[in-house]
């Protein structure tokens, strides 16, 4: 199979080295010179399939199977729609697009036109939601009734992302709920194969604003007297993990100097109090859905991890789960009082940190 890369950033490289054990990767799109060299240089990309921009990519025809887009949200759906026209399938970053009506439009291309496109929903992949979706389907443990869905961003990656980065504003990608948590409204439909009937969310921006501010901070880390009491120095989040991220999403250049070079000028050493963010720092939203199931999700850019939680209450038990970034746990508590009768085995459980626990007569 060939592919073509269109956004060479961190995960357009993930999706591609992956891809890359299997497949070609034989042109990529990427508007910084930087990165576009570094992808071709990985892939082994000649100069002729290397394009600054899409148009140029798109004006060959099709010259590859399929193409992996990974641009910034708003991109994506002219992107996404020319490469349908020209019979590409598509491996499409999330969110498909901030827009309901341009989402639609990409299906009916897609239809029209019998091409695959397949958005990075990734967490349906991991080993601890596909287990527990065999639960649930497998209807040995009773009916799903509610679920409490918690994520904790991490304050760390809050800043990263949501407040220094490119998914700081709604109007240059899309609202944090859609752009982080779309993942986590997927997997909630997934798990009780059911569509939403009514929804309602409250959230807002508490905490990342000059208000908060320390006094005496300045407009960047690097100027800043008060910087070594400061959780959010740039310094603090970026020097001990060169090489790794986030500081690779700073610069290309890993040094200390680099990356020092790359806080005095670039986006990601400003202060986190006195930028023009504006996506929710926190926010909750109640589901209802279509089956009768309901559901609590929980956004928090808080936390100093980053981890999810949730509860999954049915009608003979009741599962947890938790664990850092990916999920690691597993723990289903019987409260029926089954005198142990179920075991791992018997649930056809491979999750290898899976539990069961009774709850007391």
């Amino acid at each position: 199979m060939k592919l073509a890369l269109i956004g060479a950033g961190q995960r357009g490289m993930i999706y591609s080295r992956h891809a890359y054990q299997s497949a070609d990767i034989v042109a990529v799109v990427e508007p910084d010179d930087i990165r576009r060299k570094a992808a071709a240089d990985e892939f082994h990309i000649p100069p002729e399939r290397q394009f600054v921009s899409v148009e140029a990519f798109y004006a060959l025809g099709k010259i590859c199977d399929a193409v992996i887009i990974s641009s910034m949200d708003r991109d994506h759906y002219k992107q996404t729609m020319a490469a349908l026209e020209l019979g590409y399938d598509i491996l499409l970053e999330k969110p498909i697009s901030p827009s309901p009506e341009e989402c639609l439009k990409i299906q009916e291309k897609a239809d029209e036109k019998g091409r695959k496109v397949i958005v990075c929903h990734v967490l349906r992949y991991t080993n601890f939601f596909a287990e527990i979706k065999k639960i649930i389907d497998s209807q040995q443990l009773g009916k799903v009734i509610t679920i409490q869905h918690n994520e904790n961003i991490g304050n760390f990656h809050m800043a990263h992302s949501f407040v220094r980065g490119n998914w700081r504003r709604s109007d240059l990608a899309s609202p944090i709920i859609m752009q982080k948590s779309c993942h986590d409204m997927d997997i909630l439909s997934w798990l009780v194969d059911s569509g939403a009937k009514r929804i309602s969310s409250y959230g807002g921006l508490a905490y990342f604003k000059e208000e908060n501010a320390p006094v005496g901070s300045a407009e960047r880390c690097l100027d800043c007297k008060v910087a070594a009491d400061c959780r959010f120095d740039a310094r603090k989040a970026y020097l001990p993990v060169r090489g790794q991220w986030p500081a690779a999403a700073v610069a290309a250049d890993q040094s200390e100097e680099g990356l020092l070079k790359a806080l005095e000028t670039g986006p990601y050493g400003r202060c986190v109090y006195k930028l023009d963010n504006d996506v929710c720092d926190h926010q909750v939203t109640l589901i209802e859905f279509k089956n009768g199931v309901t559901a609590t999700f929980n956004l928090s850019g808080f936390t100093n991890k980053m981890y999810r939680t949730r509860t999954l209450d049915r009608c003979a038990c009741i599962f947890f789960g938790k664990g850092l970034h990916m999920e690691t746990e597993l723990s289903i508590m019987d409260i029926k009082y089954l005198q142990c009768k179920l075991r791992k085995e018997e649930m056809g459980c491979s999750f290898p940190k899976a539990r069961i626990m009774r709850c007391m007569p």
